[in-house]
Parts: structure tokens; C-alpha cells; sequence
């Protein structure tokens, strides 16, 4: 199957198309191996065990905290092999096929889609050993999509550029870090209202500077990846 790519910028509908056909691509990669999804499970539900073991009776400050610590490590594991599995071959194959914004937009949608999945079974996991301290579960909810989406747009654009430079694992902390806490400060501070650990009247001012951030992050990953993916 191939795609054309005369006129990207004007032809959204065939865009759609091959954002639809990677997104199919990636989901049947991830079901054929599963070793990526088995392997952050085990990670996300091991430290729950020990979170559990260690604190027995956890505080709803430190549940926050310790929950958003726990998603951050997983989504970086997740997110990171984006373009580390693919060799300089199948990149070339993709390169003659697929527009590059079709590529990256195909990789943050289901990236976002798995991390969504693995915050829900955190908070699933983290509730059955400890409780949940949880008072707005439609804010915490859209805290876990907004940080989903935010971690998705971030960590898929660095490990795109981490993987051009023979996925230097330090090169990839040290551009990750100063983009993150924005997004982990804000999700930190939604999810401490939704606890009920503090009562801010400007709830809507940070949920609209994290889909700023978001948005902002996701601008620049699209108008900066089709330079990167023709190097």
C-alpha cells in the first residue's frame, strides 16, 4: 500500500489515511510482541506492591505524589522505544511511503492511547492496595488525559531526535527534563484539588495552561520532525 505525498500540507484527508494505517501498524506490532505492555505492567504493579508494603497506610498528599512518580517512570519506559525499535531500514521504507507528520501524529495518538491505559490501571492498581483518596473523579480523569496527551507529545518528539543520535539515553534526559516539569508541576497541582488536598478557584487557568503547553509542544514537534526524519 502506498501514499502519495504531493502537497502534505493541503491533502489532510490523505493524512488521515496514513495516520489511520500506522496507527493500525503500531497497534498490530504491540499485539504480536507485547513485550513492551508486559513489561511496564509488571514495573507499574511491582511498585504499587511496594508502595503498599513499605507505607501501609499512605496519606493522600503522598498517594498524589507517588502516583504521578510512578506514571512519569512508566510513560518514559513506554514512549522511549518508539523509534529505538525501528532500524535505519524500516525508517527508509516508511520515509518513501508516509508523509513524516503522519508518521509522528500516528505515534503520539497511540502513545497517548497506552499511557491513558496505563494511568487508568495505576489508578485501578494504586486504589485496590491503598485506597482511593480521589474526591472529583471527572477532574482527575481529565488530569490523566491532559497528562497522557501532554507525556505522549514530549517523550515521542525526543526519542524521534534521540534516535538520530544513536538514541543517547543522556541526550534524551537532559532535553526531556526542562519541557516535563511544567506539565508534572500542573498535573501535580490538578490532581491535589481533585484529592481535595486544596481548594483553587483557578482550576480552569491550569487546565488551559496545560493544553497550551500541550498544544505548544505538539506545534513545534510537527513543524520541526520533517526536517529531523530527513536527515
Amino acid at each position: 500500500m502506498g501514499f502519495k505525498q504531493e502537497n502534505p500540507i493541503f491533502a489532510p484527508m490523505e493524512i488521515l489515511k496514513e495516520i489511520g494505517f500506522l496507527l493500525r501498524k503500531e497497534i498490530r506490532l504491540e499485539l504480536r510482541t507485547s513485550y513492551a505492555i508486559s513489561g511496564i505492567l509488571l514495573y507499574v504493579f511491582s511498585t504499587i506492591f511496594i508502595v503498599y508494603t513499605a507505607f501501609q497506610k499512605i496519606q493522600p498528599n503522598v498517594w498524589n505524589a507517588l502516583f504521578w512518580i510512578i506514571i512519569l517512570f512508566a510513560s518514559v519506559s513506554a514512549v522511549v522505544k518508539s523509534f529505538v525499535q525501528e532500524n535505519s531500514a524500516r525508517q527508509l521504507y516508511y520515509y518513501s511511503l508516509a508523509n513524516p507528520i503522519s508518521i509522528l501524529l500516528s505515534k503520539i495518538i497511540y502513545n497517548i492511547i497506552l499511557l491513558l491505559a496505563l494511568s487508568l490501571l495505576t489508578w485501578l492498581g494504586f486504589s485496590f492496595v491503598a485506597g482511593s483518596p480521589v474526591r472529583d473523579t471527572g477532574q482527575f480523569f481529565l488530569a490523566l488525559l491532559l497528562g497522557s496527551a501532554g507525556f505522549s507529545i514530549t517523550f515521542t518528539f525526543i526519542a524521534a531526535i534521540s534516535s538520530k543520535a544513536d538514541n543517547n539515553a543522556t541526550l534524551m534526559a537532559i532535553l526531556s527534563f526542562p519541557l516535563i516539569i511544567p506539565i508534572l508541576l500542573t498535573l501535580i497541582k490538578l490532581s491535589a484539588n481533585a484529592l481535595r488536598l486544596m481548594q483553587d478557584t483557578a482550576v480552569q487557568n491550569d487546565i488551559f495552561i496545560l493544553l497550551a503547553i500541550d498544544l505548544m509542544l505538539l506545534g513545534v514537534g510537527l513543524a520541526l520532525f520533517p526536517f529531523l526524519w530527513r536527515d
